[in-house]
């Protein structure tokens, strides 16, 4: 959809923020039974922006040109970076966070499974 790609980035990491933290966290609860403790804590190392980084380098090789240009926006944004992130980790997760409400905007649902498999085989390949 056009419109999405004129959206602000800060938007589409807006959207694409709680889409992530949604699909990891149906991810862990599919795995099986765990106590909540360590469900956040699994779910807070991947969510937070040195984990979405890292899942964004893993996924780099795999996007589109359309893609890498929605990352390259979302990634080059402006905006006030929490003191607990570094300023690369937080720009390349944002980046990633908007590249994720894109693709949910434009109801891409099975290009999100597809990357988020991706993200997933890695991360259990110790990649």
């Amino acid at each position: 959809m056009k419109e999405n790609e004129a959206l602000p980035p800060l938007l589409l990491a807006y959207v694409g923020d709680a889409v992530f933290e949604l699909l990891v966290r149906a991810r862990l609860v599919g795995r099986g039974a765990a106590p909540i403790g360590r469900l956040h804590k699994q779910s807070t190392a991947q969510t937070r922006a040195a984990g979405q980084a890292g899942a964004l380098s893993r996924l780099e090789p795999y996007l589109t040109i359309q893609e890498q240009e929605v990352v390259k926006r979302g990634r080059n944004t402006k905006s006030r970076v929490p003191r607990s992130a570094e300023m690369s980790d937080y720009r390349r997760a944002t980046g990633l966070e908007a590249l994720f409400g894109y693709l949910y905007l434009r109801g891409d649902w099975e290009r999100l499974q597809e990357l988020f498999a991706l993200i997933d085989s890695e991360q259990q390949n110790g990649v």
